[in-house]
């Protein structure tokens, strides 16, 4: 029995025995669901814990990002007669794969973002469905039955293990981390944490039994592929029985809270309602989603997983976006960036404005935090880059919006950035008065988006004048030379310092190339071909002529264009590395030194458009992307890919600005296709009325 709908959600992601029954391929996709407060759920289609961040419900415990594995696997089994079918999988430590009921999934697919699996039990087919309830910390697990056999009505008993946990979703647990008190009163289980937080599990019908066994030594080969301990165990709090009966829903759901309506079909209809609401709020406001392909709104349901509540005492209802699951937390260069995907070219200009509010009360001494604030802690400001992305969200917000009011409460803070960056402000950023262009960075600080290190050592340090904050900052002077036109205030100040820093920014040009990406660095310009330079060209505002921008997007596409981003750096480089996996030293050694990166494939198909190509042609660019929403994180789209063929998906299965960029340059090329059929039309008529 599926719950109706209304609307019709993406059906992009549908599998068969083909990859459900081979372990590695089940393994290597995994389905993501969000809450909008912080929370998750992930896991793969074989059903087995490959990561320590796999569960049913990781949730802030300590908000606003304070998140533990609070539910880690529900383990069910079919029982008929004689035989036994497990519809779940364990891997354990030696290698040992026990169960394996990966090997009894007829399909996988992705009901919008609800996971849905079908496994074949002997004469009768079980519907397996997930999904976490928008806007709580519950997550709900339902079953259902299908016999293959007309008339067959019998009732068959499904057993459920209740596995829990408490530890940090970045950790493992032991053995007796945790002692908590377990309770069972009308088809509820409380479980208790003493001095810190209860947990529930809520049984719409069937009987429960308490249990109190550690499951030990769960291996998670893929925190062993990144150098981490694969080690992890489970708590047992009992077993759940449900009686399954044709056209009838069994299950729990697992909540922090103790009110949670066990009722499944009213909490899986409402979850497809979210996902169809999100659909059709897009589609209203942007017309050029109506005819959208598959995997484009595949994009805006995904989109909707990042934004997540992030209160403040003086904004209430403050919102934030979460940079990537399952390690993220919110950031500042990420959330704007991302910003316009996210919300603008899904509709949701409400939340834009919230969230530039709630990050405008972090901006101090001009810039805007890098990794924002836990509970207690203090923001983190090493960023160059992250204010003045900050500046190009509110410009695509008012070109969205028109939002006047909006724009003339913020814009004071706006000035103080740019006042702030050309008097000087931390890690050495400052106007240099002779090209009037930015400096930026010092020893042993990491300040641009190419940001790893390792101990003292930052690996690509990029100290002197990046290319791509100049871009930014050039960019940022032209925005806020319209912003002060727009409020009726002088502009020539921001104006003639736009045209100086243009003027400057020539400097960049290489002879019959692209761009520097450093210059005035220590060992003075770093003639390295790097993706910075595409934002000379895919940026609203363009300190170079045509030919100019031609031939960046010429030599990025000759040198870094890959099938789901652009290279980070150029094989020709002594320093490629296009790989990034293995321990922690080798992953982050290579992070920005080969890999792709799918940020900025929008970027490149915007500028190759802007460069004079064919909206078209650029659109195709973003095509593959379409494809990859098959693999690794599903409906998701992956934070960096090998820099190599085949371009093995790596990092976070689910980032934010990876899905934004795409997103949101495929809806403006789209609208560009359509404006110039518009334009041909008004072409056409106005010959046949001469």
């Amino acid at each position: 029995m599926k719950p109706t709908t209304s609307i019709c959600l993406p059906d992009l992601v549908h599998f068969g025995r083909e990859i459900c029954g081979d372990l590695e391929q089940a393994e290597r996709r995994e389905w993501w669901l969000s809450n909008g407060l912080g929370a998750y759920a992930c896991g793969t289609i074989a059903g087995s814990l490959t990561r320590r961040y796999h569960g049913l419900l990781v949730a802030p415990v300590n908000p606003p990002l304070g998140r533990f594995l609070v539910f880690a696997k529900t383990d069910a089994t079919l029982i008929d007669g004689e035989h036994e079918w497990p519809l779940f999988t364990n891997r354990w430590g030696g290698g040992a794969v026990a169960p394996q009921g990966y090997r009894h999934i007829e399909s996988f697919r992705l009901d919008g973002r609800m996971p849905v699996w079908r496994f074949a039990a002997g004469d009768a087919i079980v519907e397996q469905r997930i999904w976490m309830e928008p806007g709580a910390h519950t997550t709900g697990v339902a079953w259902s039955i299908e016999p293959v056999l007309p008339g067959d009505r019998r009732v068959r008993p499904l057993c459920v293990k209740l596995l829990v946990n408490a530890r940090d979703h970045h950790g493992n647990a032991k053995p007796w981390d945790f002692n908590p008190i377990i309770e069972f009163e009308r088809n509820r289980l409380k479980i208790s944490h003493p001095n810190w937080f209860h947990a529930y599990l809520h049984l719409a019908t069937g009987t429960f039994q308490t249990e109190h066994t550690w499951y030990e030594n769960f291996d998670l080969v893929q925190e062993r592929a990144r150098g981490l301990d694969p080690n992890d165990c489970h708590l047992c709090v009992g077993e759940a029985n449900f009686d399954l009966a044709p056209g009838h829903w069994s299950g729990l759901v697992a909540s922090l809270d103790e009110n949670a309506s066990p009722y499944l079909l009213e909490s899986m209809r409402r979850f497809s309602a979210h996902d169809q609401g999100e659909l059709k709020r897009a589609q209203i406001r942007h017309v050029e989603l109506l005819e959208a392909p598959a995997w484009i709104n595949q994009l805006v349901l995904a989109a909707d997983s990042f934004i997540f509540s992030r209160p403040l005492p003086d904004v209430p209802e403050g919102e934030s976006v979460i940079a990537g699951f399952p390690w993220f937390g919110d950031w500042g260069r990420d959330t704007m960036i991302a910003l316009p995907g996210l919300t603008l070219a899904t509709g949701r200009f409400e939340t834009a404005r919230r969230v530039l509010e709630t990050f405008a009360r972090f901006i101090d001494r001009g810039m805007l935090p890098n990794v924002f604030p836990g509970t207690g802690e203090r923001p983190d400001y090493n960023t160059a880059d992250a204010a003045l992305w900050f500046i190009e969200a509110w410009r695509a917000y008012f070109e969205m919006t028109g939002d006047a009011i909006a724009l003339a409460e913020g814009y004071p803070v706006l000035c103080s950035i740019i006042d702030c960056y050309r008097q000087g402000t931390r890690y050495g950023i400052e106007m240099d008065q002779s090209d009037s262009l930015l400096s930026a960075g010092e020893p042993g600080v990491q300040i641009t988006w190419m940001d790893a290190k390792i101990g003292d050592w930052v690996v690509t340090p990029r100290i002197g004048k990046p290319v791509e904050i100049n871009a930014l900052w050039y960019n940022a002077l032209c925005i806020m030379a319209d912003f002060a036109k727009t409020l009726k205030l002088d502009a020539s100040d921001h104006e003639q310092l736009a045209e100086r820093t243009r003027n400057g920014f020539q400097r960049f040009v290489r002879p019959q190339g692209g761009l520097f990406d450093v210059l005035d660095g220590p060992d003075g310009d770093d003639a390295s071909i790097r993706p910075n330079q595409i934002f000379a060209v895919s940026l609203s505002h363009s300190p170079l002529e045509p030919a100019k921008q031609s031939r960046i997007v010429a030599e990025c596409a000759r040198e870094l264009l890959g099938s789901y981003g652009l290279r980070s750096l150029t094989p020709a480089h002594a320093g490629y590395r296009p790989r990034c996996d293995g321990n922690v030293f080798d992953r982050d050694s290579a992070y920005h030194q080969g890999p792709l990166w799918t940020w900025l494939l929008g970027h490149f198909a915007l500028a190759l458009h802007r460069s004079g190509g064919n909206p078209s042609e650029a659109q195709r660019v973003l095509e593959p992307i379409g494809d990859h929403l098959l693999d690794a994180g599903l409906g998701m789209v992956s934070e960096i890919f090998d820099g190599d063929p085949p371009h093995i998906p790596r990092g976070a299965p689910a980032q934010a600005w990876s899905v934004a960029c795409v997103l949101d340059a495929w809806w403006r090329l789209e609208r560009a296709m359509r404006l110039v059929v518009v334009d041909r039309e008004d072409q056409l008529l106005a010959r046949a009325a001469v």
